[in-house]
């Protein structure tokens, strides 16, 4: 076993073992989006059988413990009788699955009931072992609740998603099972699985806790990671269709303000533009330097890295803490805390959201460039015959919208909080909709991108004979396999869907490093 992964030596998929405490982004995304099984490490499960039975001994011992023989938030102080726990913690579930709007996709449904596994893993929720290994039972099965995108709060946790994954763990709920959204039993039996009969204190387990957000989260880091190198690559051959200079990006000059991230897009971009016969054309030309959107291109791609490496530390972190109210602590003292609030992942995706909306507000300055000859040079709207064919008009138009609506949703979720049950809970993090505006910010800055490597791809072309640099010809031409030179007007939708595919795997590294 490596780093929590079971090694296959016939190159699948291997199966990701969880501990609670060695969880990796990359392993996330591989049960979320590529199917890999999952198991329940045996000393995880020998701790929380441990910790199980100090829970028991309590309860034993006629012992008031919250969430586990008492009610919930303002209903903390009624104590409940012991014939009626499992109950209680069944009408936990069935009265927290509140939530409304778009369901989430399997993906991150997937990548939900990863999360929850593994942090009750951890132990300090103090449920049995069965309760991970029936969610897991759920997830190489391929049964995905159908959980409501809308309802959370972000503290006491992700309540009303989490109890929408929980309830088909106990027959009850909705799941997707193939193409069928079924009923929880119906959906539990196509898999030839069983309901689970919940014991004290595993319902309110069971949701308590920040897996909403951070599955959302994460899947939207990893994607946002992808598109900043991308975006060097598209930055740069817009440089070179503006017949742009290289110089900005000259080393010296980054390391005099050594940001990591600025001079790893300093690099990208330099490298990417050596040995492009284009620039050689204008290297003495009289232009004395570049617009902004092409001079501080390094800048403002290094701030998104950044922010994003901030997150990514603070996901590592997330995936691997107890996030669960009350807490059961190696000495058997059950204790209450707050683990469950959102606020150290809200902010941080905030920050990442605010940082990718100003990549795209930058791509779109550069597209606007483009479809601009005072500013390029090129034909309107890089189009041979402009007038009669509108070219890339509209394609940018398109960007203009994406951009102002990543600006809205750039305004941060953490600063904002509503009390809640009853005044009980009077400070939340709204972690859940700041990791939501995340996600739609990633994809929003996909499509800004797409269509920046459209305009920039026909640009360098309008340059021909000359040739772009080896590195930006191998992504151009990588481009023309699925979307060939705009010489007329066309359906241009279809194009920006391909572009869009295109872009997640434009690597700068891999294209400086193939041969030529």
């Amino acid at each position: 076993m490596e780093n929590g992964r079971v090694v296959s030596s016939a190159g699948e998929l291997a199966m990701v073992v969880i501990d609670g405490a060695s969880l990796t982004l990359e392993q996330v995304e591989e049960v979320a989006r590529k199917g890999a099984q999952v198991a329940l490490a045996p000393e995880a499960r020998e701790r929380m059988a441990r910790r199980r039975q100090g829970i028991e001994e309590r309860l034993a011992a006629g012992e008031v413990i919250y969430g586990v023989n008492t009610g919930f938030g303002r209903m903390a102080d009624v104590v409940i009788p012991p014939q009626r726990l499992r109950e209680l913690q069944l009408n936990l579930l069935r009265s927290h699955a509140c939530g409304v709007g778009p369901p989430f996709a399997s993906e991150v449904v997937r990548a939900m009931l990863l999360l929850r596994a593994n942090v009750l893993a951890t132990g300090f929720a103090g449920v049995r072992p069965e309760v991970v290994e029936r969610l897991l039972e759920l997830l190489n099965a391929g049964v995905h609740p159908v959980v409501p995108s809308q309802g959370s709060v972000g503290a006491s946790g992700d309540l009303a998603p989490l109890a929408h994954l929980a309830l088909v763990l106990v027959g009850e709920g909705y799941a997707q099972v193939g193409d069928a959204v079924l009923p929880g039993r119906e959906a539990l039996a196509r898999a030839g699985l069983t309901p689970l009969t919940l014991a004290p204190k595993e319902g309110l387990a069971l949701i308590n806790g920040t897996q909403a957000m951070t599955a959302v989260g994460a899947l939207a880091l990893l994607d946002g990671e992808r598109l900043c190198q991308a975006a060097d690559v598209v930055a740069a051959m817009s440089v070179d269709a503006l017949e742009g200079t290289d110089v900005a990006f000259l080393e010296e000059i980054h390391r005099a303000r050594p940001h990591p991230g600025q001079m790893a897009s300093a690099r990208n971009l330099f490298g990417l533009l050596q040995g492009s016969e284009i620039r050689e054309s204008h290297r003495r030309c009289s232009r004395v330097q570049d617009a902004y959107a092409l001079r501080c291109t390094p800048q403002v791609h290094g701030a998104a890295r950044e922010a994003l490496a901030h997150l990514r530390g603070k996901l590592a972190i997330e995936v691997n803490s107890a996030t669960d109210n009350p807490m059961v602590l190696e000495d058997g003292r059950v204790v209450s805390g707050g683990n469950f609030h959102g606020a150290a992942v809200a902010a941080a995706f905030d920050y990442a959201t605010i940082a990718l909306t100003d990549v795209a507000s930058i791509s779109e300055r550069r597209a606007a460039r483009l479809v601009t000859p005072e500013q390029s040079g090129l034909p309107a709207f890089l189009v041979p015959d402009p007038g009669l064919h509108s070219g890339f008009m509209m394609a940018h138009v398109t960007a203009a919208a994406l951009v102002s609506e990543c600006k809205t949703l750039a305004h941060p979720a953490s600063v904002d909080s509503i009390p809640t049950s009853a005044g009980r809970e009077d400070h939340v993090s709204m972690g859940t909709w700041a990791a939501r505006k995340l996600a739609t910010v990633v994809e929003h800055l996909r499509y800004v991108l797409a269509i920046e490597l459209l305009l920039a791809a026909q640009g360098i072309e309008l340059r021909r004979p000359l040739r772009s640099s080896p590195a930006l010809e191998r992504a151009l031409g990588r481009l023309r396999q699925d979307v060939p030179f705009l010489a007329e007007d066309r359906f241009l939708h279809a194009d920006i869907l391909k572009a869009a595919a295109l872009v997640p795997h434009l690597d700068p590294g891999r294209l400086l490093a193939a041969p030529s």
